[in-house]
């Protein structure tokens, strides 16, 4: 035997086998989706270990296979956290997503590599950055005896980091995890899209119950034609992000008029989530890919198939009138209620004794409680939760990090940079509008913001695609 005794041969034969490594992560979504009410509360952890399983095992695969892993875990996780709090009663703490965030953490062995003496690459350092404010914050909460906050606060901020660190170190294999992504998204869309216009136009029992008992004020009521779209996700803003993401990477990197079919029920249902910042997100990538030549063509195509969507849908559609309403509050920011409800955020912190300077680290407020403030947009979570010193580090770091993946492209004009550098763009708009650093929108900014080409000259296998001229 060519092994060692002392090394276990369980990895190996793992290695052999033809299963694909997105395969155990939809058997395990399926199944959950089938047999989880039955399983009541102890669905749950189940499922969270059940989640570490299949993303150990797609890691072993390759790194583009994880991210396929996660990107799916992320969309429909929330999804099945429904049907088992239908069939077990509400769960406060939202058990069941811890699963996707432990699924981010299991490359993070990889993290060794910086500890042995290796020379971090260049775009490490905003992760390295970040990573200390959110080390303060985890303190203050600490120092406050919120011991619950502090964990839940630094999983969902630090999670998102880890998993950038490991990509960080392999630029090489960018190309490969974009490819990835983007076969991922060609699933995910047509599904939540579908799901998404039924949900608005019926939402099933599991999707009200949870309206009626969590917190979100966002999501709007649980009736016909009520709801604001979230589809299989969390909440209207991360299924319209996650969504507009998706949509940038199938369009450019898998031109094809499949690819635009498959995505027209995506594209209904971020209307029908009414989340203006979504859409904002994905009209900058957009316009930002028609600055090159390698992509030119196709923004211009896709601003052409997204007038038409919304000629057809506020014309042939019974939903047309409250998608034209909510796309006229553009115009009219006098009307606004979201904006002002924004700005008198800064007001309420400004206003406080300290005005914010030391941040109040990771405790937070439920929002359907009467009197306490929302947290809308990156700006003002940074200020409440880091305070205006350390907060404005924080936001360095973040506009840091788009801005490598925006010079890449231009650097580089390969179509793979250019579409991170769209994805970065979106993330900087929706910025000051929304929460892009933690939780499942932290994994989609940081993700794409780290899969940078590697710099010529390296030796390694360049992205594919001629560069612009």
């Amino acid at each position: 035997m060519s092994r060692s005794l002392g090394q276990s041969l369980l990895p190996a034969a793992l290695d052999g086998w033809a299963i694909p490594g997105w395969l155990p992560t939809a058997a395990l979504l399926l199944g959950f989706a089938v047999a989880g009410p039955a399983l009541g509360s102890a669905a749950r952890p189940l499922f969270i270990l059940g989640c570490a399983g299949a993303a150990w095992y797609a890691w072993r695969k390759s790194p583009a296979e994880h991210l396929r892993c996660v990107l799916l875990l992320f969309a429909f996780a929330p999804f099945l956290r429904r049907l088992v709090d239908l069939a077990a009663g509400f769960d406060t703490t939202g058990l069941m997503l811890v699963g996707p965030l432990l699924a981010i953490l299991v490359p993070a062995t990889d993290l060794r590599h910086y500890l042995d003496g290796e020379e971090a690459p260049p775009a490490a350092t905003p992760i390295l950055l970040v990573g200390a404010c959110v080390g303060y914050g985890t303190a203050l909460s600490v120092f406050q005896g919120d011991w619950m906050n502090a964990a839940s606060g630094s999983l969902k901020w630090f999670a998102p980091l880890i998993y950038a660190a490991v990509l960080v170190r392999r630029p090489e294999e960018s190309a490969g995890l974009l490819r990835g992504a983007t076969s991922a998204f060609l699933f995910i869309l047509p599904v939540t899209g579908l799901y998404g216009i039924y949900q608005y136009v019926d939402p099933p029992a599991w999707d009200r119950y949870w309206m009626n008992y969590a917190s979100i004020l966002s999501a709007g009521q649980p009736v016909p034609y009520g709801v604001r779209t979230y589809s299989t996700m969390n909440g209207p803003a991360s299924f319209a992000t996650f969504t507009a993401a998706g949509l940038v990477l199938v369009f450019f990197l898998r031109a094809s008029w499949q690819s635009l079919l498959v995505s027209a029920p995506a594209a209904l249902a971020l209307m029908l989530s009414m989340y203006r910042t979504g859409w904002l997100s994905l009209s900058v990538g957009v316009l930002f890919c028609c600055l090159f030549s390698v992509t030119r063509g196709r923004a211009v195509t896709t601003i052409g198939a997204i007038l038409v969507a919304l000629v057809l849908a506020g014309t042939l559609t019974p939903f047309g009138e409250v998608i034209g309403d909510r796309f006229a509050t553009f115009g009219d920011g006098a009307k606004d209620d979201s904006a002002q409800e924004r700005l008198e955020q800064f007001v309420t912190l400004w206003n406080r004794p300290d005005s914010g300077l030391f941040g109040s680290g990771f405790t937070i407020t439920d929002v359907g409680s009467a009197g306490a403030m929302a947290i809308d947009g990156t700006v003002i979570a940074c200020w409440l939760t880091f305070g205006i010193v350390v907060g404005l580090l924080c936001l360095f770091g973040l506009v840091w990090a788009a801005a490598n993946a925006i010079l890449a492209a231009f650097r580089h004009g390969s179509r793979e940079a250019i579409v991170v550098g769209a994805l970065a763009c979106g993330g900087l708009v929706q910025m000051p509008l929304a929460g892009i650093s933690s939780g499942e929108l932290g994994v989609l900014f940081w993700t794409f913001a780290v899969l940078l080409p590697p710099e010529r000259g390296t030796g390694a296998v360049p992205f594919a695609g001629r560069p612009s001229r």
